[in-house]
């Protein structure tokens, strides 16, 4: 079983989205027993909230099932049970990297989106581009799906 973990700084708007385009790309795959995916925040602020309604209307509008989805902080043994810490911009990365235990690696999502020029996710929480970030995600995602099977064989 492959671990992933998506992170954004309050786990309402890019990492849920991350979190339902990446299950359904694995679903699509028919990878869902071999990869496990959740997503938290660095703050615990929405704590028990469900996605943010701009992520949750764009989910809708693309036809990918978010309704189990609620937010949750990161705590340090995510660090452990995750093969994948994937984050969603620099300052996420910069948070994280403190909180993870030496050698461990984090990851940006963009990262694995060669098709993209940009190396951030933005927040849509205050640029309400929610479509913009559907696409960069979407993105991302494809491109750690792609990575995880060529390593899997």
């Amino acid at each position: 079983m492959t671990n992933v973990l998506f992170v954004c700084l309050g786990n309402i708007c890019r990492s849920p989205m991350a979190e339902a385009v990446f299950r359904h790309l694995v679903e699509q795959e028919g990878l869902s027993k071999e990869i496990s995916i959740d997503s938290a925040g660095i703050g615990g602020w929405h704590a028990g909230e469900r996605p943010h309604k701009g992520t949750q209307q764009v989910l809708d509008e693309k036809g990918i099932a978010h309704d189990t989805l609620r937010a949750r902080q990161i705590k340090h043994h995510d660090f452990s049970e995750y093969d994948y810490v994937v984050c969603m911009d620099e300052e996420n990365l910069a948070a994280l990297t403190q909180m993870a235990p030496s050698g461990k690696n984090v990851h940006r999502l963009l990262d694995f989106a060669s098709s993209v020029q940009e190396q951030n996710v933005e927040d849509p929480y205050y640029t309400g581009r929610f479509s913009y970030v559907y696409d960069l995600v979407e993105a991302g995602c494809r491109g750690l799906l792609a990575e995880i099977k060529s390593k899997k064989g």
